[in-house]
């Protein structure tokens, strides 16, 4: 059994596309290994923990940016930075969920005024959204 993969094998094993790892290796998240003279690049086994681990944080809402900062951490050191990190995105989604909530009800509210059918000449969605023009 060898030590090394190749981009193919590092994709399918990390349920990305080749395209995936080639973009991660020009954000500087993993390493482009050198190229053999007359063969392919051949990638550590590693590889597949640190791919799985970059879309991981990604599902997690962090921006391959946090990802590499992420990933620069030492693992037991790094506690308390990485927890502060966590926090500061759990804070950005919070904010997301509240603005996300507000717009819900703002459209419900349109969407019932639509379905009342008080106002038969003009749209309550299209008068809010002109509102502002």
């Amino acid at each position: 059994m060898t030590d090394s993969i190749t981009i193919g094998s590092l994709a399918q094993a990390a349920a990305v596309n080749v395209e995936t790892i080639r973009y991660y290796q020009r954000r500087g998240l993993i390493s482009e290994p050198v190229k053999p003279l007359g063969g392919h690049r051949r990638y550590p086994r590693e590889a597949v923990k640190r791919v799985r681990f970059i879309k991981r944080a990604q599902n997690l809402g962090f921006t391959l940016a946090e990802v590499s900062g992420l990933l620069a951490l030492d693992d037991g050191q790094s506690c308390r930075d990485t927890r502060r990190l966590a926090e500061r995105k759990l804070a950005v989604i919070e904010a997301r969920l509240a603005d996300l909530t507000r717009m819900r009800k703002l459209l419900k509210g349109l969407i019932a005024e639509c379905e009342s059918g008080k106002r038969p000449r003009s749209c309550p969605i299209i008068a809010t959204l002109s509102a502002g023009a």
